[in-house]
């Protein structure tokens, strides 16, 4: 996402904390064009906003229990980078370029090479897109392959407890720490659910 291109990094809410602005944002929206209920939407983002908060300090508590060598990412797609930013994580690199185009032979040997320089612990690959190059990259550098993120993918169905930011932040933060050694127990308290009534419907694009 070359920002000289004028394309930047859309992957804000990887972060939480700017998740917690996405929020305000739709509970003033919706509060201009339905003031009648203006105090429930703002109710409704406090609720949201407190369980930011409590993710992004199980976020603060898992990283720390994480030795600094080995707070590294390399994904399959550049998503994370706000995330690494708000926590103190290295982006070693990513393997998908933001046309969805797969890496060349050069760019690929000199990625199995940093990997080995950087002693990067594993690799992060998507349950959406699987990557025979990930799979390829980590038998050629000796990283651990995970294929389990999922950057935009909810977890779940529609009308899942778990189909939702949280979840899917809570799934993403728990896959990668995890994989690393880290304890995860800190993201099990959280309540994942969306904050909606009997009346929520549920939409598939």
């Amino acid at each position: 996402f070359p920002r000289e291109k004028g394309d930047p990094n859309p992957h804000l809410w990887t972060d939480p904390v700017y998740a917690k602005r996405y929020a305000e944002i739709v509970r003033d929206e919706l509060s201009k064009v339905d003031p009648t209920h203006a105090a429930t939407y703002e109710a409704n983002e406090q609720g949201f906003s407190a369980k930011l908060d409590e993710l992004d300090r199980a976020a603060r508590t898992v990283t720390a229990s994480v030795p600094p060598r080995n707070r590294k990412l390399l994904t399959y797609h550049d998503s994370f980078p706000y995330f690494a930013r708000e926590y103190g994580w290295t982006i070693v690199g990513a393997i998908q370029p933001s046309d969805f185009s797969e890496p060349t032979p050069r760019e690929v040997a000199a990625l199995i090479a940093q990997i080995k320089r950087e002693k990067v612990p594993a690799i992060f690959g998507s349950e959406v897109f699987p990557s025979p190059v990930l799979a390829e990259i980590s038998r050629e550098s000796g990283g651990r392959y995970v294929d389990k993120l999922r950057d935009d993918d909810l977890p779940g169905n529609p009308g899942d407890p778990a189909h939702s930011y949280l979840g899917l932040m809570v799934f993403d933060f728990k896959t990668f720490m995890g994989a690393l050694g880290c304890g995860v127990k800190p993201f099990e308290g959280i309540d994942v659910a969306n904050l909606a009534g009997e009346a929520t419907a549920h939409y598939r694009y």
